[in-house]
C-alpha cells in the first residue's frame, strides 16, 4: 500500500494517507518518541442510519432503532467462543468501542505490541459472528442498559431536548433504541447492516503514535480484502423543518437538583468544509456567550442560578446541526429567561470577543496534536462526515466577524429554541 505524505507547516505536523485497494481510507499521524500508540477504525453507521439502501439491493429498507449500537456489542463475540477484548488484554492494550448518532468505532491504545494489536483490530472487525442464540442473549444485556439510562437525569434531559427540537430526524431517538425496538433485531438484519455499512469503502482507519508506516501498510494488506467489496452506503433522512417541534418538555426523575438543557436548532444539510466552518462559528458564539469567563456565566453564577456544572456543546453533522447549553439550576425557567434576554440584548459578538475566541479554538486545535487519542479521533470524526481535516487552517482563516455575527442572528431565534427540564421527584 502506497502512502502519500503531507506536511503542514502551520502546526509542524506530517500526515500520511492512502486509500487501500479494499476501499478503506488509512490516515497515520506519526509522533516520534511518544510512548503511547493509538488506532481507531470507524464505520459510517450510527443511530440515525436506520433507513438505507442495503448493499446490492435497489429498494430501501428500514431497520429497528438501536441496531447500530446492538451491532457494536455483537462484534466482540468471536466464532470460537472468545471475546475480542481478551486478546487485547494479553497484548497489554486497552480496547474499547462506541456508537454515536452517526458512527460506530473500535479502538485500542498501547505502549507495546502495536502491530499485533492492529492486526487483531482489523481481523475481528472484519469477521462478524451472529446467531439466533447470541442475538437473543444480547437483547437482555442491552435491555438492562436501556433501562439504566432511562433513569439517568443527565441522559434524559439531553434526549428529551432532541425529541423536542426534532420532529422527524432520527437524532430524536435514543442511540440504544428501546426495549421494544431491539426485540425486533435478528441475525439477518444485523448481517444486512454489517454488509452495507462495514464494507471497507464505508470505513476509515486513523493511527497516531511512534509507529512504522511500512508495517501498517503490510498488515492492512494482509487482513483487508484485496479488492473493493462494496460502495459507500446511502442513507435516507426525512425532511425536517427549520423550526423546533416543541418549545418545552419536562420530566420528573430521581435527581437531587433540577436539570435543564436549552437547544438552538441550526439547519440540516451542511456538507464538507461548509459543515466545519459553521461548527467553528457556533463554537465561537458559545465561547463568547457561555464560557466560564463570560458575563452571562458570571451573572448567573453570582445569582445562584447555576453552578460549575453549567456547560455547552455543539452537534454538527450532515443530517442535523444544533447547539446546547445547560446544567443544574434551582430555577430552570428563570435561568432560561435570563439567558434568552442576555442573548437578545447582546445582539452579536464584538471584534475583541471574536479575536479572543479564535485564539482559544486555534490553541485547542494545536494542543490536540499532543494527545494521540484526540488527534486520531478528530481525524476520524471529520473524515466520516466528509470534512477535510487537512484543510482546517484554510477553513478556520476564512471565518470572519461578519460570518460569525450572521450566524448569531440566524441561530439564536426563538422559533428554533427548545428547553428540556428534569425536575426532582416530589418525594425528593
Amino acid at each position: 500500500m502506497e502512502f502519500s505524505k503531507i506536511y503542514n507547516p502551520d502546526i509542524n505536523e506530517t500526515v500520511y494517507f492512502a486509500e487501500h485497494r479494499s476501499g478503506v481510507g488509512v490516515f497515520v499521524i506519526p509522533k516520534k518518541d511518544f510512548s503511547k500508540k493509538y488506532a481507531i477504525i470507524g464505520a459510517n453507521i450510527g443511530s440515525v442510519n436506520n433507513h438505507f439502501y442495503p448493499l446490492g439491493e435497489s429498494e430501501p429498507c428500514r431497520v429497528p432503532d438501536g441496531i447500530a449500537h446492538f451491532l457494536e456489542h455483537k462484534m466482540f463475540e468471536q466464532s470460537d467462543g472468545t471475546n475480542a477484548f481478551d486478546k487485547f488484554s494479553i497484548y497489554g492494550a486497552n480496547a474499547n468501542a462506541y456508537t454515536s448518532f452517526t458512527s460506530t468505532c473500535y479502538l485500542f491504545s498501547c505502549t507495546k505490541n502495536f502491530d499485533e494489536c492492529y492486526e487483531h483490530l482489523l481481523s475481528y472487525v472484519s469477521d462478524p459472528y451472529f446467531t439466533d442464540e447470541n442475538v437473543s442473549k444480547e437483547m437482555g444485556i442491552i435491555g438492562q442498559e436501556i433501562r439504566m439510562y432511562d433513569d439517568d437525569g443527565d441522559w434524559r434531559v439531553m434526549f428529551n431536548l432532541l425529541e423536542a427540537m426534532y420532529e422527524k430526524c432520527p437524532v430524536n431517538i435514543d442511540i440504544a433504541g428501546t426495549t421494544e425496538s431491539i426485540s425486533k433485531i435478528t441475525k439477518d438484519t444485523l448481517y444486512k447492516c454489517y454488509n452495507t455499512f462495514y464494507n471497507p469503502s464505508n470505513m476509515v482507519i486513523c493511527i497516531c503514535g511512534d509507529v512504522d508506516i511500512e508495517k501498517i501498510g503490510k498488515i492492512t494488506d494482509k487482513v483487508m480484502p484485496n479488492k473493493k467489496t462494496g460502495a459507500k452506503a446511502v442513507s435516507i433522512f426525512p425532511d425536517e423543518k427549520e423550526t423546533v417541534f416543541k418549545k418545552e418538555v419536562t420530566q420528573n426523575l430521581s435527581v437531587a437538583f433540577p436539570l435543564f438543557n436549552i437547544g438552538y436548532k441550526d439547519k440540516c444539510g451542511y456538507e464538507g468544509n461548509e459543515l466545519l466552518k459553521n461548527e467553528i462559528a457556533a463554537e465561537i458564539l458559545l465561547l463568547t456567550i457561555a464560557s466560564k469567563s463570560s458575563d452571562l456565566y458570571t451573572s448567573l453564577y453570582e445569582e445562584g442560578l447555576i453552578n460549575e456544572e453549567f456547560s455547552y456543546d455543539t452537534m454538527y453533522e450532515n443530517a442535523f446541526s444544533c447547539v446546547m447549553l445547560g446544567g443544574e439550576s434551582k430555577n430552570p425557567t428563570l435561568t432560561e429567561e435570563k439567558i434568552t434576554k442576555y442573548i437578545k440584548e447582546k445582539n452579536g459578538v464584538t471584534k475583541e470577543e471574536f479575536d479572543r475566541a479564535k485564539k482559544v479554538i486555534w490553541g485547542d486545535y494545536v494542543r490536540s496534536y499532543n494527545n494521540v487519542e484526540k488527534v486520531a479521533g478528530m481525524f476520524l470524526r471529520n473524515i466520516l462526515k466528509g470534512v477535510n481535516t487537512l484543510e482546517f487552517k484554510e477553513v478556520f482563516d476564512s471565518i470572519d466577524l461578519d460570518f460569525v455575527n450572521n450566524k448569531y442572528h440566524t441561530l439564536f431565534d426563538d422559533d428554533k429554541k427548545s428547553i428540556s427540564i428534569v425536575y426532582p421527584n416530589k418525594e425528593n
